[in-house]
């Protein structure tokens, strides 16, 4: 059902009015004065200037429940009664409003409900003396394209504005209930949700807090920028070709990508893609400031049988791996991808990797540099991944409301400039399946032998051949999707920041569909590295990767 109105005849009235209904849900307490912002710096440097502590908003005890404690960490205090969920739900809400202010991070916000269920939930715990469930009390943000009873799902279509608030959950959406968590905002994203910037007409472009002057990533760039100035402390984005790790990278936060399925998927927003077409399928999961909160949510979800939820969840739970696996006393063997000719890393992010793969060899690990094998050609994955996005129908919401394309998404980034499709496009359309599905499981083979011939426990790489950059340049993300393309669990560790200093040459790239190296625009921003298992082996990738993460400190 949709609301009477012709979205074509002005699509700027349904914005404003929209804009002005979140603004209106955003207690004037909670507002930013105007000498705050005018005290944010020229730079962007939002993180770097502490403008969330200097804003007066938030009371003493409410900036400590946001920077000093991780979810495990909340979730102790919750459930032994030393924190109210009230009082850290309120915490989380203010420092989300003056997130959305400062970086456009936003979607959607019911702060008042949230405050709500989190009474609800301390009640329950003072009356029952048990929580709820493993999440008792957490609050937990989620990107937009989840469903949330009685709140809109737009993402960024301005055609989409027409329909009425949601009357159904997803299903991830209605385990964390279950599970005792408490939901307060929907996160921002881009147009079509396949760009790496989180820009679109309804909502506006969410800013990188690192510096604003960059892109935060896409398309969980909501998240991404959300979870870096505080104001989430553990949060869920999706995942199709980077738009989990692209967030996490550019704004310096861990991210994980699991294997498809594992945490279930049922009851997006419909009406985004032509279901049943074999293709690429979008994986759910967690954003987080460690490691420990990224395990916690997937042997959360995992062990409650979200197959009882969704009918495509793979019902297996989460296995804790022992400390030491199989007595190898934390020695990885660690293949290393070779630097494509044709996406050729950025100075700071190869500073990084190299940083990183000297760190593990002198604390032991076994480094093997892979051969560059043109069967696993990063170019050949991407022109693969790129012809299965563009190969089926595809059901176009922008049209309908008249509204225009935003620039990252005119500009259509695409790797084709590397080579041919795979696969004939004029075949008949159950052939060029087959024919693609014979192409990826090719590719997939390669990757297998490589795994086994080499003995590898990971593939450590790059998480992008670049770190935030400026606005609408980020491009096409070969470093990302090439694992989507495989159905591989990989997570994204935050590992030091861009020197205009060290990393001191330009970089000038005119292929229009990667980002030049600006040593100046890009100083001080996150850089990352990421962590890549086989497929099903998300367990192994997650103990990996704490591993990895406190050896290269």
């Amino acid at each position: 059902m949709t609301r009477s109105s012709s979205p074509k005849a002005n699509w700027q009235a349904l914005v404003a009015v929209k804009r002005k209904q979140l603004d209106s849900q955003i207690s004037s307490e909670w507002r930013l004065s105007d000498d705050i912002r005018a005290s944010a710096p020229a730079d962007g440097h939002l993180i770097e200037a502490g403008i969330v502590r200097r804003s007066g908003v938030l009371s003493d005890k409410e900036l400590d429940i946001t920077e000093n404690y991780s979810a495990a960490d909340l979730l102790q205090r919750l459930s032994g009664g030393e924190f109210r969920s009230v009082d850290v739900t309120t915490a989380f809400c203010k420092r989300a409003a003056i997130a959305q202010q400062l970086t456009s991070c936003l979607t959607e916000h019911w702060f008042d409900k949230a405050i709500e269920r989190a009474q609800f939930l301390d009640e329950y715990l003072q009356r029952e003396k048990k929580v709820l469930g493993p999440l008792h009390g957490l609050p937990i943000s989620i990107k937009d394209s989840f469903c949330v009873e009685g709140i809109q799902s737009t993402v960024g279509y301005v055609s989409l504005l027409q329909k009425e608030p949601e009357s159904h959950n997803s299903v991830l959406v209605e385990m964390l209930l279950d599970l005792g968590a408490v939901l307060y905002v929907k996160t921002n994203i881009p147009q079509t949700m396949m760009t790496g910037d989180s820009d679109n007409n309804i909502f506006g472009r969410t800013l990188n807090p690192h510096n604003t002057n960059l892109t935060a990533g896409g398309s969980s760039g909501g998240e991404g920028a959300l979870i870096a100035l505080r104001g989430s402390i553990l949060g869920i984005g999706t995942d199709i070709a980077g738009s989990i790790r692209i967030p996490s990278l550019c704004c310096g936060v861990y991210g994980f990508k699991p294997t498809t399925d594992r945490v279930p998927w049922g009851g997006q927003v419909a009406g985004l893609a032509m279901e049943g077409i074999p293709g690429i399928k979008p994986s759910a999961g967690p954003l987080a400031h460690s490691l420990e909160d990224i395990e916690l949510f997937m042997a959360t979800v995992l062990n409650a049988e979200p197959w009882k939820y969704d009918a495509t969840a793979i019902a297996a739970p989460w296995q804790d791996l022992p400390l030491h696996e199989n007595g190898s006393q934390g020695k990885l063997t660690i293949g290393i991808l070779p630097e494509s000719k044709d996406f050729p890393l950025h100075p700071p992010v190869r500073r990084a990797l190299q940083s990183a793969i000297t760190a593990l060899y002198e604390r032991g690990h076994r480094i093997v540099q892979l051969p560059d094998d043109p069967s696993r050609d990063l170019a050949y994955a991407s022109r693969l991944a790129f012809q299965y996005f563009t190969y089926g129908p595809h059901i176009d919401h922008i049209a309908s409301s008249g509204e225009p394309l935003v620039p990252s998404v005119a500009k259509m980034a695409s790797p084709m400039f590397t080579g041919p499709f795979p696969v004939d496009m004029e075949l008949p359309p159950f052939e060029k399946i087959n024919a693609l599905h014979t192409a990826r499981q090719g590719y997939a083979d390669a990757w297998r032998k490589c795994w086994v011939e080499n003995g590898l426990d990971v593939v450590l790489v790059p998480g992008a051949q670049n770190t935030a950059v400026p606005h609408d340049t980020f491009g096409w993300p070969p470093y990302t999707v090439v694992w989507n393309l495989l159905d591989y669990p990989a997570c994204i560790i935050p590992y030091g920041k861009t020197s205009k200093q060290l990393d001191s040459v330009p970089m000038v790239i005119n292929d229009g569909v990667q980002p030049s190296y600006d040593p100046d625009a890009v100083d001080g921003s996150p850089c990352a590295i990421q962590v890549i298992t086989p497929r099903l082996q998300d367990e192994k990738c997650l103990y990996a990767a704490r591993i990895i993460d406190q050896d290269i400190r």
